[in-house]
């Protein structure tokens, strides 16, 4: 996607209305700023009932600790 947004005067910034479409952005989201070189990466913050059950089927065996470490 090619389109664009300006930084206004109060920091803010309109996420392009094809951008929002495409990833079904809601008003009132939650977004986290991540970053990432010369840029920031922006994602969604997941609600909590989305991540349940994320981990099902996970194994601990073999889980690396950070005391076997060097």
């Amino acid at each position: 996607m090619s389109d664009t947004a300006t930084l206004s005067a109060k920091f803010q910034i309109s996420i392009p209305k094809a951008v929002r479409l495409a990833r079904q952005w809601k008003a009132g989201q939650e977004f986290a700023f991540i970053p990432k070189g010369k840029g920031v990466l922006l994602v969604p913050v997941p609600a909590r009932e989305d991540l349940a059950g994320i981990a099902a089927g996970a194994k601990a065996d073999d889980y690396r600790d950070r005391n076997d470490r060097f």
